[in-house]
Order: C-alpha cells, then structure tokens, then sequence
C-alpha cells in the first residue's frame, strides 16, 4: 500500500529533525515513491513553512546564520539553562580545573559553583570573567585575547596560545547546533576554534545545551558528537534524540527544570 502525503510528511519531518536536511533521491528510495513526488511534497512542505528547499533536497526552516547577540541569547530559555548549569556544576569534584566556553548556558555553571573554593575556571568569555569577579570564590584564569565587543570573548592566536598551556579534567561546551549529519556545530569561527582548543585540553569535553539546538546545524563545526564524552541537556530532549547519542557511546543527562530554592 502506497503512503500518504501525511505519511511522507511524518517521515521527512522526522529526518530534518534528526539531521537538520533531506536529500530528494534518499527520500525517494526509502518511501519507495518516484523523485517527482518528493519534490511536490518538499514544495508543499516549504509552503507551510516546515523547511527550506535546497538544491537537492531541504533543510529545517529555523536554519540561521546569524546567532542573537549575548543579552538577548540569555533571556532565552532560561529556566532549561538553569536547569542544565545546575546539573552540570554537579559533575564537577573538589579540586579540579575546568574550562567554561562563552555561552549563555556555560554561566550557568558558574552561578552553581560560586561556593566552590576548591574549583579552577578557566575561560575566554567576557560574561563570564565578570560574574565570576563578583560571585566565585575559586581561582580564575582568564585566557585573552584580541576582545570581541560584539561576542563578548577573547579569540585569536593569544589565546589560543595560553590554552596550550593547561591541562584540564573538564571542557563544558556550548553550542549553536547538534544534528546526527553534521556534529556540533557554531555560528562563529573564532569561537569554535577556542571550543575545539578547549576539548584538545580537557580530560573529558562535555556539551551543554537546551533541547532546542537539536536538529539544528549552523556555520561551522566544532566537533563530531563521537568526540565529546556526555551531554548534558533538559527535560525538554526528545527521547529519540538521547537514544540516538547515546547509540553513538555519548552518555545523556537530563536536567530538571523545577526551580531551585537552594
């Protein structure tokens, strides 16, 4: 029996939210339908406003190049943020040092480990440096650089270079996107590169992010998913994205995102 147009629907949505694009000739011969057909549905599908056609196939319609600035990024979804920060901070052991990238769910870490003297941070993010000057009580390294006014971080060979120096037992990354076709991925190169430089350094990279960047692929890729050790994400995460990253051997927490009173 043929599929319906719903049926395909169904199919192809769940392949772009899996991997952030289709491919018409795959699609074709998993639906056992012709070319043309997938065609139509694509073009139906772009009408609703679902996807973005491409030469060849689709990607997701929320594909953007051009991440918000920091403020505005940190009003968004906050309450999975905490949750993830909280959860994440948790993961980290009396005396050891860790690397925070610049990202609005990577301060959140920070703000659970305020009462931690016996933990190194260190970081690139200008956010960041500033919180932890009011409210950490461990030690700070801050790997300059050449500022960013606009990213709020220290990129460049600079800091790069300081990097180099350490060894660390945690990376926690943030990021702009996750899909099982094209990694890890971040809207700004210099970024990715300090991100890619901090899981060089790091006993074991572990990526933070709300649930949703799944699905989504941006400018450029910081890491394969098999690179990092554990994701660390909210309530919110499909289940057949954490069973998809965990069949890689990438270990899945989840936060709650009850408030906390503590």
């Amino acid at each position: 029996m043929s599929l319906t147009y719903e049926d395909r629907k169904k199919t192809i949505l769940d392949q772009l939210e899996m991997e952030g694009k289709v491919k018409v000739h795959l699609l074709a011969e998993h639906l056992n339908v012709s070319t043309e057909t997938i065609r139509r549905d694509l073009d139906r599908l772009e009408k609703e406003s679902k996807l973005r056609k491409v030469y060849g196939g689709a990607v997701k319609a929320s594909f953007d190049h051009i991440e918000p600035p920091f403020p505005k990024r940190s009003q968004m979804k906050r309450e999975e943020k905490a949750a993830i920060g909280r959860l994440a901070a948790s993961l980290v052991k009396d005396g050891e040092t860790i690397m925070l990238d610049n990202g609005t769910t990577t301060i959140e870490i920070l703000r659970h480990l305020k009462d931690r003297p016996d933990v190194t941070i260190i970081t690139h993010s200008i956010p960041i440096l500033t919180l932890a000057l009011e409210i950490f009580r461990g030690k700070i390294i801050f790997a300059g650089g050449e500022v960013n006014a606009r990213y709020q971080a220290a990129t460049g060979a600079i800091t790069h270079q300081l990097l180099d120096q350490f060894k660390v037992n945690k990376a926690f990354i943030s990021a702009g996107g996750i899909s099982l076709a094209d990694g890890i991925t971040d809207y700004q190169l210099e970024e990715v590169t300090v991100s890619q430089s901090m899981i060089q350094r790091s006993e074991e990279a572990i990526l933070v992010c709300d649930h949703s960047k799944f699905g989504i692929t941006t400018f450029a890729r910081i890491a394969r998913l098999q690179e990092i050790s554990m994701v660390v994400t909210d309530s919110g995460c499909p289940k057949e994205w954490i069973d998809a990253i965990e069949s890689l051997g990438v270990n899945v927490l989840v936060g709650d995102s009850a408030p906390d009173f503590g």
